[in-house]
């Protein structure tokens, strides 16, 4: 089975609203009502099929309301859309093997009977090289694999490799559109002409969205290896190592949009969802499909990624792959339901739970799941072309768990299709979810891909005409059958090594095997991780008379008030129906449960609470602070290492002082500073450290300042933060006054933090200058004489000058979160700046060294700079 995988992840700072209707635990379903779901699965496939045969084809696609063929050209255009007809029967083609595994014999065969005699692949048109390899070439194959199945079994025994042929065919006329320096393939291709020449109406284009480039493998392969013709396979790795070879190395993440010219990113939000999503899917498939070690490498380094800054349980939310600490927008789409049925396959689980139960709730809440939703689940884009990504993550995590509630998710599924999207020609996409509206369009992948997940979902082993575990499943959910990897795809030529001289890294490399047995037997696990993110609470949990309100006869709980290490608070909380989380970086996340509240005026007081939070939240953000500095100027550094600090919204104002606060460190005991301080005679006179977590920061200033310190540093510890990665960080106060704070708090980030540690660790006596900026080292004092001579000409940021606002990176952005932080509760709204300073290290050893190090610096600087000035112009 696959291994489970336990990754490190990033929470995001945010509040969720999770309201709804409660819902009982389900019960193991009966193969009585199994069998009725599927069979219901079957008329609902024969009402979509039936119609699209008698009313549209051989046009591509069925107009369900006006029950007629959509064939491009006589119908007006609807842009990009359309670059997925060809006028080759697209739907007939891209359901071939839907047929085959609905025990649909007889309709396959007169279905491969009509490909063969009334296609053509010649035709003078510009379609999508994305759309037609998955769903036509994919198509094809899969209908050939099928029939291959067929007629070792006895059937179909005229069959003669026909579909193999077309696909052969349909595959040299993609081929022109990898015609580029990269490797990558250009969008779109003229089915007749290729992508050159007036004639093709293409090949002028310059990017390509990274699944565009990334999903080629399986097909391409597939062809290569039935056909015993490289070409194609070697192709579709080559784009694939190229995308590797381009990843953002710090981070290895990719882009949205790349230029298949020079291979810059265009688009550098990195996410889960549209535009890269069947990219990762392919890695993997990839390694299942091929065997190839290197696919699964590769997959399972950006799956790490992925889950430290994508991953914020249960959001998958995209960030700026240069910057992967700022989140790219606030939506999530729909694409990205695919996921938790990727992480089944990477064994994976408990994160696949809770997403999927997130995207449940959504669907709950608008019948479908939008084309778009923000993170408190309201509707973005408010479109949903039946879209089966939901469905195939429930089939999944089904045959991982065997968890009946996933059967009960998948009848949902299926009542809403009745309920709201079928119509007497078949069944239509929603234009809006929110009125129920409809769009006169019924896209090939319904039937491709959604009926073989549900009639899998609920088919029993006996229901099934082959063995599904001898294939993979494309993203159009093709069925290619696993025998492929040890077929000969000829003499291939050598695969270019974008790898050379590195050995695997078997730290982000597991060896698995397909999961064919149960991963978790313990149907308990799966709903216990539900429980905190599911929208209503079940029948079983007791609900207490009504009271007045949720603190046994006291007021209600004001956000100003709140302490989140205050054990009345949080049971003041738990009886408002409000969940406190508490996230690795030290950050909580409150979550509320309407239904969970004691009472529906203690739910009615846990509204209030969560909406004053959010209040307070904004208006301590309105008060930005621009960065602050700690400048280490004892032996043997002398003011060379400036450390970028964040600012606290209360006590001393650097700003306003000129001469900043300047003194010796000492770590306070204890160090978190939650409590009055046991070595209080050491920290007087000096500058405390303390470390993040349990308290408010106001209250750790609070502790120092009775002690008699002189300012206090606070320390991440959120173990590899560091300002080069993360927004400007600042201190909020408790919601209280905080005029009795007279000293200056400054935040470090663990990086940041770790030098200063590592410096008093080794000299025993460090001094620091806490400032608004850098102080020129010539006016640090007469210990730097010795060395300013000598220091004078170096140039690297670790032994010249300090770091001055001259040499800060600031762009103003307009959407993300804040980088705002409170120690307890901090709800997110915009984002006001980010800040980047270099954090000074050793002395260089020589010129050259040092000029490389400024070569660098700066270079880093311009490529930040311009990746921000992109994310303005991208529509996040």
């Amino acid at each position: 089975m696959w291994m489970l995988h336990s990754a490190t992840m990033l929470p995001a700072f945010l509040l969720l609203f999770l309201l709804g209707t409660s819902i009982s635990l389900s019960e193991a379903m009966s193969r009585d009502e199994k069998n009725k779901l599927r069979n219901q699965v079957l008329e609902m496939f024969d009402h979509a099929y039936q119609n699209y045969m008698d009313h549209a084809y051989p046009a591509d696609e069925l107009m369900p309301l006006t029950c007629r063929g959509r064939v491009r050209g006589l119908e007006p255009s609807r842009g990009d859309i359309d670059d997925a007809l060809g006028k080759f029967s697209l739907t007939l083609i891209d359901t071939l093997d839907t047929l085959a595994l609905l025990n649909k014999t007889v309709e396959f065969e007169e279905a491969v009977r009509r490909v063969v005699a009334d296609v053509r692949l010649d035709n003078d048109i510009v379609v999508s090289v994305f759309e037609t390899n998955i769903r036509v070439l994919g198509g094809l194959l899969g209908g050939h694999s099928m029939a291959v199945m067929l007629k070792e079994s006895g059937r179909m025994l005229w069959y003669q490799d026909e579909l193999l042929h077309m696909a052969k065919d349909l595959g040299l006329r993609l081929l022109p559109a990898f015609n580029t320096s990269s490797g990558l393939p250009y969008p779109r291709v003229n089915l007749r002409y290729g992508v050159r020449g007036p004639e093709t109406r293409t090949g002028t284009e310059t990017d390509t969205c990274t699944a565009c480039a990334g999903t080629i493998i399986l097909e391409f392969a597939a062809l290569s290896r039935f056909t015993g013709d490289p070409t194609f396979e070697a192709h579709a790795r080559r784009a694939l190592d190229f995308l590797w070879e381009k990843r953002q190395r710090n981070s290895n993440l990719v882009g949205t949009t790349i230029n298949i010219h020079s291979g810059e990113w265009v688009r550098r939000d990195s996410g889960v969802g549209a535009g890269i999503d069947s990219y990762y899917e392919y890695l993997m498939k990839a390694y299942i499909l091929l065997g190839d070690d290197r696919f699964l490498q590769r997959f399972n380094t950006h799956y790490a990624s992925i889950m430290k800054y994508i991953s914020q349980p249960p959001l998958l939310l995209d960030v700026h792959i240069h910057k992967p600490l700022l989140p790219a927008r606030t939506w999530m789409d729909s694409l990205l339901a695919f996921f938790p049925g990727l992480q089944v396959l990477k064994g994976d689980i408990r994160p696949a739970i809770e997403t999927h139960e997130m995207l449940y709730q959504v669907t709950k809440k608008h019948n479908f799941l939008p084309e778009a939703f923000t993170t408190d689940f309201r509707v973005h884009w408010a479109q949903h072309p039946l879209r089966p990504e939901f469905a195939e993550s429930t089939y999944f995590l089904y045959k991982a768990t065997r968890d009946p509630y996933y059967l009960e998710v998948g009848r949902t599924i299926l009542e809403n299709l009745n309920r709201f999207a079928r119509v007497p020609c078949g069944f239509a996409a929603m234009k809006d979810v929110r009125t129920g509206s409809h769009e006169d369009r019924m896209d090939s992948f319904f039937l491709a891909e959604m009926f073989k997940y549900l009639f899998l979902l609920f088919a029993e082993e006996e229901d099934l005409p082959f063995n599904v575990e001898d294939y993979v499943f494309t993203t159009e959910a093709h069925l290619l059958p696993l025998s492929l990897s040890t077929a000969s795809n000829s003499q291939a030529p050598p695969l270019v090594n974008n790898m050379a001289g590195e050995e695997l890294d078997d730290s982000n490399f597991e060896w698995t095997c397909p999961n064919t047995r149960l991963l978790f037997p313990d149907p308990a696990f799966p709903r216990n991780l539900r429980e905190p993110i599911r929208s209503a609470v079940d029948k079983s949990c007791p609900r207490p008379t009504t009271h007045r309100d949720p603190g046994m006869g006291r007021p209600p709980l004001r956000a100003q008030d709140f302490m989140a290490n205050n054990p009345e608070h949080l049971e003041l909380l738990r009886r408002m129906g409000v969940s406190l989380i508490h996230l690795k970086d030290g950050r909580v996340q409150l979550v509320q449960h309407a239904t969970q509240a004691v009472s529906a005026v203690a739910a009615e007081d846990g509204m209030r609470f969560m909406q004053e939070m959010m209040e307070l939240s904004s208006q301590q953000q309105k008060e930005q602070l621009p960065p602050r500095a700690v400048q280490i100027v004892s032996h043997p550094f002398f003011g060379r290492v400036v450390l970028t600090a964040g600012p606290a919204q209360f006590g001393m104002d650097l700003s306003k002082s000129s001469s900043g606060v300047r003194g010796f460190v000492t770590v306070a005991e204890p160090y978190n500073g939650c409590s009055e301080l046991s070595n209080g005679e050491i920290v007087a006179g000096r500058i405390a450290l303390l470390q993040r977590g349990q308290c408010m920061f106001a209250e750790k200033a609070r502790h120092i300042q009775k002690a008699g310190a002189i300012g206090g540093i606070v320390i991440d510890d959120n173990e590899g933060s560091s300002s080069d990665t993360a927004p400007l960080f600042q201190m909020a106060g408790d919601g209280r006054n905080t005029d009795d704070v007279t000293l200056p708090l400054l935040f470090l980030f663990h990086k940041e933090g770790n030098i200063l540690l590592e410096a008093l660790k080794e000299y025993r006596e460090v001094e620091v200058l806490l400032s608004d900026k850098a102080r020129d080292r010539g006016t640090e004092g007469a210990e730097e004489e010795d060395c300013s001579t000598e220091e004078k000409d170096h140039t690297s940021p670790a032994s010249s000058e300090p770091v001055d606002q001259s040499q800060v990176t600031t762009q103003e952005q307009t959407t993300g979160d804040s980088a705002v932080g409170q120690e307890s509760v901090q709800p997110t709204e915009e984002l006001n700046s980010y800040v980047s300073v270099d954090v000074g290290e050793e002395p260089a050893v020589d010129d050259d060294s040092s000029s490389q190090s400024v070569d660098s610096l700066m270079a880093d600087w311009q490529e930040d700079l311009e990746a921000f000035k992109q994310m303005e112009k991208d529509e996040l």
